[in-house]
């Protein structure tokens, strides 16, 4: 039944495989979480972990060999194209380029009411009231909309592709390495953005990153991904205060940090920490 009690999203057990030339190899294996209404999910692991496999098997960008993803208790593991475009009324995606999304010889307007033609709303809604609403939303002024994405800087352009995954009023947004391609101080606003418009939107995200400082911040819960296993999870506190896995320890040494010294410190400590197996144990 879908209720306030029905998680928005709901990854159970899945596994994503991919062949190179004659071998298969797990890209996932029985990868779980639960996201529960205006809550954000943190799914953090070094580059090949398997978070964006992840993203891009709730996204249906790469098939699923068992297991299910449920959004609002919708079975979308395997749905066709037809309502795998329908989705797009409740799920939404940002990522680490914003050139992805946004075409650059598109006018601001045409890039964000793509989202509106896919799903049939444009004869439904006032447009360009829903454009000027969404850039006002992430701090950017409505006639933002006339120009072009190479007018703006990198961190307003991060800005217009949150813009963008609003407009059709979503409940789940997907960040996939949504602010590590800005400088430290763009960050913290876009953090403080998506925070902000979850409080005001009741949105949920799966936030997905390699920086434990910036899911320490942004995050409620966590999910710990090592070689497409899950090692740890609980609460963004818990699990960053006081991490059980030696894999996650180590993600949290190497995590930057502004004293100096104590960064240093911290860099001994992934030495040490190296000479150790972060493999995770077996259960």
């Amino acid at each position: 039944m879908n209720d306030s009690t029905t998680p928005v999203l709901a990854v159970e057990d899945v596994s994503v495989q991919f062949r190179k030339g004659r071998t298969t190899f797990s890209a996932l294996d029985s990868v779980s979480l639960t996201i529960p209404r205006a809550t954000t999910v943190g799914l953090v692991g070094e580059s090949g972990s398997g978070k964006s496999t992840l993203a891009k098997a709730v996204l249906g960008l790469v098939p699923i060999a068992s297991g299910h993803v449920r959004l609002l208790g919708q079975n979308i593991t395997h749905a066709k194209a037809r309502d795998r475009r329908n989705l797009g009324k409740t799920l939404q995606a940002v990522f680490q380029d914003p050139n992805t999304s946004l075409n650059p010889s598109f006018t601001i307007r045409q890039s964000l009411i793509e989202p509106l033609r896919a799903q049939g709303m444009l004869g439904d809604i006032d447009v360009d009231a829903r454009v000027s609403e969404v850039l006002v939303a992430v701090g950017m002024q409505p006639d933002a909309a006339s120009r072009r994405p190479g007018q703006f800087s990198g961190g307003q352009r991060q800005r217009i592709s949150i813009a963008r995954a609003l407009i059709t009023s979503p409940e789940l947004v997907i960040c996939d390495e949504a602010v590590s391609a800005l400088d430290l101080s763009v960050q913290a606003q876009v953090l403080n953005l998506l925070a902000d418009l979850q409080e005001t939107r009741g949105l949920s995200y799966l936030f997905i990153s390699h920086d434990m400082s910036v899911v320490r911040h942004i995050c409620h819960e966590v999910t710990v991904l090592y070689r497409g296993k899950v090692v740890e999870s609980g609460s963004a506190s818990l699990v960053t205060n006081t991490p059980a896995h030696s894999y996650t320890k180590t993600l949290l040494l190497a995590a930057p940090i502004a004293d100096p010294q104590l960064q240093r410190q911290r860099s001994r400590d992934r030495l040490l920490e190296r000479s150790g197996d972060p493999t995770p144990a077996s259960s």
